[in-house]
């Protein structure tokens, strides 16, 4: 375990204003049980005309505010991980785990990042934080405090926990990617960044310090 101190990126000067290189980039993935019919936009760079949600509002506002290029498209509804393959596949990216997590008291949350080919295991979780056994949010709590539904949740929704009552994990595979993709606070939107800017600009700004697990 390792609890990852922000620090500023050599490569980045002010803010992250590094344009985006386009989707050409990054490892595509390949499946034979890709929903040919799944509805996923071409990707775009600006923000969506109109927002679903005030989280979906916050995250572009955020973004916008600290100059972080993105790629985003529009989609069906995609809250199972095997309609995120065709949008990682236009994104040229896959789309990460994201899974919100409560002790048994339901006082202490934490929202780990992971890869989407890895089982969650609570054993292994728990033994990887040296913290007693944990179990699945309700979905209550997951609406009050990053005001996304189950199948929308997001790295990107901690810009609305404002008091850090969640803690950041992170697979530190993922963390070492030059690529992240995840929803934009809903179901039917997807957003890709470079990495970096989510560890060195996003996260800062919230106030939310990653925890690396192996």
């Amino acid at each position: 375990m390792e609890r990852m101190e922000f620090e500023k990126h050599p490569d980045i000067e002010g803010p992250c204003n590094e344009l985006e290189a386009g989707v050409a980039v990054g490892k595509p993935v390949t499946t034979s049980n890709v929903d040919t019919d799944f509805y996923v936009s071409e990707p775009v760079a600006t923000p969506p005309q109109s927002y679903k949600s005030a989280t979906q509002q916050a995250i572009f506002a955020t973004l916008a505010s600290l100059a972080i290029p993105f790629l985003r498209v529009d989609t069906g509804d995609g809250t199972t991980m095997e309609a995120c393959i065709p949008i990682g596949e236009k994104l040229r990216n896959r789309v990460i785990k994201t899974v919100f997590l409560t002790n048994r008291q339901q006082t202490l949350f934490w929202l780990y990042v992971t890869d989407p080919d890895r089982p969650f295991v609570t054993k292994d979780f728990c033994a990887a934080l040296s913290i007693p056994r944990v179990s699945f949010a309700s979905e209550e709590h997951l609406l009050a405090m990053m005001g996304t539904p189950h199948g929308a949740t997001t790295v990107l929704a901690l810009v609305q926990d404002a008091d850090q009552s969640i803690q950041l994990v992170m697979d530190r595979t993922i963390a070492q990617s030059e690529y992240i993709s995840c929803t934009d606070g809903t179901n039917t939107g997807f957003v890709r960044l470079r990495t970096k800017h989510l560890l060195e600009c996003y996260l800062p700004h919230t106030a939310h310090a990653p925890i690396l697990i192996d």
